[in-house]
């Protein structure tokens, strides 16, 4: 088992000016992770994205700790002014940049769902068909860089475990999996363990992340939480101080053969490195219980 995190868990740090994406690096690997995650990256106005990613390649190789991974977003029924070749198209293109980066694998999003009255008038059934056909060539390009794509249990749409398996045996491509986020089911109240389960067997990719729940008749106050897709309540925290079963859930990834990264993805109100630390610390210990 070895460790990474994503840039996303020390956003914050972007945001204050503290660091660089490229100074990020640097910290992961002197917190102890073994490799790094880019959740977009963010060229300057006066430089080429592709350009941009070979420079962090090299500030990676500089500070010793790989770039594994690329996540970006993308939507096939609305994205590109809803034009679906274009979406696809520019997915292609993030698969340069994703190969520029060096890394080995990309998730990308399928899409949040309908809109507007469309919303009332179709489901996830009637977006599966395009969802598939995107997955599927975006894939099909990327096999041919030597780069495996897959989709996560991300957002309220595509999120729910079922749905997430519906994709990849849609796509049904030895290039297509998916990323196991263990936090994110509870996003649409999905118990995650029995989601881990359903998911575990088609992991390219995991993510560790912690949320408290509350049932929306239970909390008292709504401050620093969000809404599921049912109304209830979560708020992301250190890995390991929340509700996820961290331990039973990753067990259930080794046990189904998963032998990668498992990334730390931090979103809680504390402070980024302290957050960071301390997950690592929780992925430490599950190293060591599961003897992983």
């Amino acid at each position: 088992m070895k460790f990474a995190v994503c840039s996303y868990s020390l956003s914050s740090l972007i945001r204050t000016g503290e660091k660089t994406e490229a100074e990020l690096l640097y910290l992961a690997k002197e917190m102890g992770f073994d490799a790094f995650e880019f959740s977009e990256i963010n060229p300057p106005e006066d430089m080429e994205k592709k350009r941009y990613a070979r420079t962090l390649r090299s500030f990676a190789k500089h500070a010793g700790i790989p770039i594994v991974q690329y996540s970006i977003g993308a939507d096939f029924l609305y994205g590109s002014d809803g034009d679906l070749q274009k979406e696809i198209q520019r997915l292609k293109d993030e698969i340069d940049v994703a190969e520029a980066l060096g890394v080995q694998g990309v998730r990308h999003d399928t899409t949040g769902g309908y809109k507007g009255e469309d919303a009332d008038k179709y489901t996830f059934e009637d977006a599966l068909a395009r969802i598939i056909e995107g997955c599927r060539a975006v894939t099909e390009y990327a096999a041919t860089k030597g780069i495996r794509t897959m989709t996560e249990n991300h957002g309220y749409f595509s999120q729910d475990s079922l749905r997430v398996k519906a994709i990849v045996e849609g796509v049904n491509h030895p290039n297509f999996g998916t990323l196991v986020d263990i936090g994110n089911f509870l996003c649409v109240d999905e118990n995650p363990a029995d989601a881990v389960k359903n998911t575990s067997p088609y992991a390219f990719y995991v993510h560790a992340k912690d949320f408290c729940y509350r049932k929306k008749d239970e909390l008292l106050s709504p401050d620093g939480f969000f809404k599921t897709r049912n109304g209830n309540y979560l708020k992301g925290v250190i890995l390991g101080h929340g509700d996820v079963p961290v331990l039973e859930a990753l067990k259930i990834i080794k046990e189904n053969g998963y032998n990668g990264y498992v990334t730390l993805e931090f979103e809680g109100i504390e402070d980024a490195k302290l957050g960071c630390a301390y997950g690592l610390n929780t992925l430490k210990a599950v190293k060591e219980k599961l003897d992983w």
